[in-house]
């Protein structure tokens, strides 16, 4: 797939070496001069991939939202024309404070943009997690939900690609902010109680 990243932040970071590393085209969209961040990450994955937020979602079939809470607005307005593309929401608002006039940071950009196909995905582990997802012989599973059966699809590929094991589909727009909870669940265990970051989420079945 040609994907793009739109920010290049850990969670962004992390998605952009995991897709280049099994084989699918990637471009960071970010505005200039290049952060510190972005110079780390160019620095590891080549700077030619990156170019201004437009331009990459102009460039690629599924756009991956990995900026700050605050930024969803302004950042899916930057994005341009997005018909026929899909996006995939990486943010959590934290206790229901999304950007202003949304409880959610999904809400806030399928009301900003022209695509029906988005989704939220990627927001409820570490980006260590995303890096490398094993477990001895297990792998840790992901989460997706939203209104597009196109863009859950697309996001649970994507999370397969990359080693999660599975990706439970948790159902549409209604449940975004169940699976915000389940971030604010592994804050919890990680930062608060003392676990660390090196913890995910495993469904076991019997």
């Amino acid at each position: 797939m040609k994907i793009a990243i739109i920010g290049s932040g850990h969670v962004g970071g992390a998605l952009a070496q995991r897709f280049i590393q099994v084989g699918h085209t990637v471009l960071v969209g970010v505005r200039y001069p290049l952060s510190m961040r972005s110079v780390l990450l160019a620095m590891k994955i080549g700077e030619d991939r990156f170019t201004t937020v437009e331009s990459a979602a102009q460039q690629s079939e599924v756009v991956v939202l990995a900026t700050s809470t605050m930024a969803a607005i302004d950042v899916t307005r930057e994005l341009g024309d997005t018909t026929g593309k899909v996006i995939i929401d990486t943010m959590n608002a934290g206790r229901g404070r999304g950007p202003e006039g949304f409880h959610n940071t999904t809400e806030a950009i399928m009301a900003n943009t022209l695509t029906p196909d988005v989704a939220k995905c990627f927001n409820a582990t570490g980006y260590e997690i995303m890096l490398d997802p094993h477990f001895g012989d297990q792998a840790a599973d992901m989460f997706v939900c939203g209104p597009s059966r196109k863009a859950k699809q697309v996001a649970t590929q994507l999370a397969k690609d990359i080693g999660f094991g599975e990706c439970y589909d948790l159902g549409g727009r209604d449940k975004f902010s169940l699976i915000e909870q389940l971030a604010s669940v592994w804050i919890e265990l990680a930062l608060v109680q003392g676990y660390g970051r090196k913890i995910a989420f495993k469904l076991l079945k019997r």
